[in-house]
């Protein structure tokens, strides 16, 4: 019986590893590969070894493309985390109808990013400006997504109005395991308000807020259906990611080896990221 169940969770386990082999590990092989390439995406190719790489870091397109990623990755980290850890405080008191707030702002993480970047590209190209000249608001009399400056902030609402869903609900399960004992003992001590955030209720959620913020720095990292739908890395390729730049210019540009270079070194600039927060993480709870 023990061996049967055995062969059984092995049967089941196969074939999910076969598809994870197939679509992950595989094209993850094949996109190092060509990084040490000059493959354009169709054709021949010749390998030029760490050639790529090198011009990496000469590459100026490459290195705004950075720049810009991680300023929108930590300012939209902040806002959400800021903004979720309210909503979740909000929504775990005792409030009426707060079942229908929780799923009415879990809403904006079931619809898709593509279609809500359309819906938010319409609304900053037409319908913003148009109340901004009936309010008499010149600042805003023309799309936000038109001027360098002004952009960024554009996606950076996009990404941040999505994201606050799946924190929130976070932030309520971990707010959901502080017992009422705590509460009970701190308001003994004369903890309240504040104090009773920072000192009670903050440092027992910290392995949720650690959750939120490697999910969070990560996912913004890899933005790329919202400038997609918003700018197409405009203007003058000012909101240009580095998902968005490996794959306009890996697909379309010519530089497909080039581009899995960049690819490579982004995979592994995540991976040493959320590594470091965790770690960091980690000995902030053991100090708590």
């Amino acid at each position: 019986m023990k061996n049967e169940r055995k062969r059984t969770f092995l049967l089941i386990t196969i074939p999910i590893l076969a598809l994870f082999i197939c679509f992950n590990t595989i094209p993850l092989i094949r996109g190092v590969v060509y990084s040490f390439t000059n493959f354009k995406g169709f054709g021949s190719y010749d390998w030029v070894g760490f050639r790529n790489y090198i011009d990496l870091f000469s590459d100026v397109r490459v290195g705004k493309s950075y720049l810009f990623t991680f300023k929108l990755a930590i300012v939209t980290t902040v806002v959400v985390n800021v903004i979720s850890l309210m909503l979740a405080l909000a929504l775990n008191s005792k409030i009426r109808a707060k079942s229908f707030f929780r799923g009415a702002y879990f809403l904006p993480n079931v619809l898709g990013a593509l279609v809500v970047g359309y819906i938010f590209n319409y609304f900053f190209t037409y319908i913003l400006p148009a109340l901004a000249d009936m309010a008499g608001i010149n600042s805003l009399s023309t799309s936000i997504l038109s001027s360098q400056n002004t952009a960024w902030i554009g996606i950076m609402v996009v990404c941040a109005w999505q994201a606050i869903a799946m924190n929130t609900i976070i932030y309520i399960s971990g707010l959901q395991t502080v017992p009422e004992d705590v509460y009970e003992a701190g308001g003994l001590d004369g903890a309240t308000g504040w104090k009773k955030f920072r000192y009670l209720t903050f440092p027992l959620i910290i392995p949720f807020f650690s959750i939120n913020m490697v999910l969070c720095v990560k996912n913004f990292l890899m933005v790329f259906d919202q400038i997609m739908a918003l700018t197409k890395g405009g203007p003058a390729q000012s909101t240009e990611s580095i998902s968005y730049l490996i794959y306009n210019n890996g697909m379309s540009g010519g530089q497909f080896g080039f581009q899995s270079a960049n690819a490579v070194i982004f995979f592994i600039v995540i991976v040493v990221i959320s590594v470091a927060q965790m770690k960091f993480s980690s000995r902030k709870e053991e100090q708590l």
